[in-house]
């Protein structure tokens, strides 16, 4: 077995470790940190790509920016473990478990089904993968619109962060603290 694929089985093992880690953890706190972890993973199997371009970006955009919302929406919200979690039938969440897992071989099968065999183990990557500009002309020329749709499904999410954050506070204030003037009955 080569370096390569040393680096390469380390970074996927760890990529699914921090996924798993996300799911599992009870403490919003530690899911954070196991999807920092994933995509400090995806950033280094970026890099075995040979696209430092892609991995700089998924440093900064989804561990610095993506990472820092989740945990001050996490601060603000209150990071207390969940509850009920036990209280959910055994059954219920195994019979989940297996279909999500058969629905993710599903596809994967699909997938492998519809790609055609070209004889060549990986195909070779072209000139310009992972440059700027080659990123620049597909991102706004073939998927602008998809590019547009995903930032406003984050500005979405900032907002119903911000909203789920103001409607939890609920202040109660009391008729009786109100200063009163003589002569007014309570």
């Amino acid at each position: 077995m080569t370096i390569g694929q040393v680096y390469f089985y380390f970074c996927a093992a760890l990529a699914l470790f921090g996924a798993l880690a996300t799911v599992a953890a009870k403490s919003p706190v530690r899911a954070a940190m196991g999807l920092l972890v994933m995509v400090l993973a995806i950033a280094g199997l970026f890099l075995a790509l040979d696209a430092q371009f892609l991995a700089a970006i998924q440093l900064a955009v989804y561990a610095g920016a993506i990472g820092v919302l989740f945990l001050f929406v996490i601060m603000l919200l209150g990071h207390a473990p969940l509850e009920g979690l036990a209280e959910g039938s055994l059954g219920a969440r195994v019979l989940a478990g297996t279909g999500f897992g058969a629905a993710g071989l599903a596809a994967m099968i699909l997938t492998a089904r519809t790609v055609p065999a070209t004889g060549v183990a990986f195909p070779a990557v072209p000139a310009g993968f992972g440059s700027v500009g080659e990123i620049g002309r597909l991102m706004f020329t073939q998927t602008l619109l998809p590019f547009e749709l995903s930032s406003a499904l984050l500005m979405v999410a900032v907002v119903g962060a911000i909203a789920v954050s103001k409607g939890s506070r609920t202040t109660e204030t009391k008729v009786n603290d109100a200063p009163q003037k003589s002569g007014e009955s309570a």
